[in-house]
Formats: C-alpha cells, structure tokens, sequence
C-alpha cells in the first residue's frame, strides 16, 4: 500500500474543505439553528413533545445527522466534479496510487468532513437546548456509517456527473428529498400507514432513527434492520465505486 499517497490524498481533502470553512462547517451550523429557531418558533406552543421527549431535543439530532450526511456527500462529489470539469483529475490518475487507496482516501475525507459539520451542530445547538448521550459508541457507530455512506455515494455521483449542473440535479432531486422525509422534523409513527411503509424504505431514516436513539433513547424503526441496511448499502456502494474508479469509467476518457 501507498501509505503516502494515500497520507497526502487524504490531506488534501481535508486541508480543501478547511480552506472555505466559512462554507463548508460555518454555514451548514447557522442553517441548522435556523432550522431549529423556526419550528420552534411555529411549532413550539402546540407540539410541546413527540413521543414524550421535548420537541427541540428530538429535532436536535435529526438536524446533526442531516448535516453530517449533507456535508459527508458534498465534500466527495464536489471534489470529483471539480477535477473532472478544471481538468485537475489527471492529479488523481498520474500519481503511484491504487483505485483502492483513491477511493478509501476521498471518502475518509468525507466523513471527516460531515463529522466536523455535525460536531459544529452538536456544539452550537447545546447553548439552546439540553443535548444527552444515550449510548455513546452507537453514536459513533452511525456517525462514521452514515457519513462513510454518503461520501461513497457522492464520489459515485462524482464519477457519473459531467457538470455541475448535473451534480446539482442529483443533490436537488434526490440527497435533499431523502434526508428531508427521513424524519428529520417529526415522528414517522404520526404518518398514515402508507407513508410509514415509504419510509422505511428510505435509508436516511435509518441513519437518523438509529443516530436519534443514540442520542434520546426514542426509535421508531428496527434498530437492527438500520444496521444491517447501513453497513450491507456501504459495502456495495464502496465495492461498484471502487470497480468505476479501477475501470477508469467516464474519468480516463
């Protein structure tokens, strides 16, 4: 293994986000707030509690999951897209590194990336509202998982995306929609049966079900079915990006 290259690839991504901090850890911590100001400005004299926990400290870790998988997704597939519209992929492709070592790099990058968003979340939304732990390495588990699943997902974007527009489109149409209808803002045992069954086919709702129990102690799905469906969907989104990386599919060419 190239642990240099991989050491510096790795560096990079990171050393890239941290640039723009302003953009990339700043500003997704002030949407949240604000995210968590209005509906408890709308909301907060009639939804006093969602399943016996306060409404702003069940919101709480959906908004930091959010954030995490949010952030997590767009560090990959704006780093990919960049170098592929600038022409500065060919950075990725001269240096001595495997396929592996590129895309284990790129996503760690990511997931450090929606952690240090999530963390500044975490941080700022403590000074409003009483933030618990429940059960730590569960928290870690789905921090890491959620993230490292996301990031893969948005360098398989990366890789498929020819421009920005494109990029925008997948984010606008399908990583938005998700992580909103997630229950990210309510319970999904409020919704009619029908919804309820739409959501759980929705693995943000895993993601942040299973990340809001770590935190509250409150699920509404199967923390074992999450589980499994977070690390099975890692697994297979790691092994076809790193098949698409290998190939050189729409990067080479």
């Amino acid at each position: 293994m190239n642990y240099l290259g991989f050491k510096t690839l790795y560096k990079k991504e990171v050393r890239r986000f941290l640039k723009v901090y302003n953009q990339t850890i700043i500003a997704p911590m002030v949407n949240s707030l604000l995210f968590l100001a209005i509906f408890s400005l709308a909301l907060g004299d009639r939804v006093k509690d969602v399943s016996g926990i306060p409404f702003q400290q069940f919101m709480v870790p959906g908004l930091i999951m959010m954030t995490i998988v949010q952030n997590a997704f767009a560090n990959t597939s704006s780093s990919f897209i960049m170098g592929k519209v600038l022409g500065t992929i060919i950075d990725y492709l001269i240096p001595p590194i495997s396929a592996g070592e590129m895309t284990l790099a790129m996503v760690l990058g990511g997931i450090t990336r929606g952690i240090c968003a999530g963390l500044s979340v975490a941080v700022a939304a403590s000074f409003f509202v009483e933030i618990s732990i429940h059960n730590f390495w569960l928290l870690i588990f789905y921090a890491i998982f959620a993230s490292a699943l996301l990031a893969t997902l948005g360098l398989l974007a990366g890789i498929f995306a020819e421009t920005f527009d494109q990029m925008a489109a997948i984010t606008s149409y399908i990583i938005t929609p998700l992580a909103f209808l997630s229950g990210t803002f309510y319970s999904i045992n409020n919704l009619p049966q029908f919804w309820q069954y739409v959501s759980h086919a929705n693995p943000f709702f895993y993601m942040i079900d299973g990340f809001r129990y770590s935190m509250t102690g409150h699920h509404d799905g199967n923390l074992a079915t999450g589980m499994s469906v977070i690390i099975i969907a890692n697994i297979l989104l790691f092994a076809i990006t790193y098949k698409l990386v290998k190939a050189g599919y729409r990067i080479k060419s």
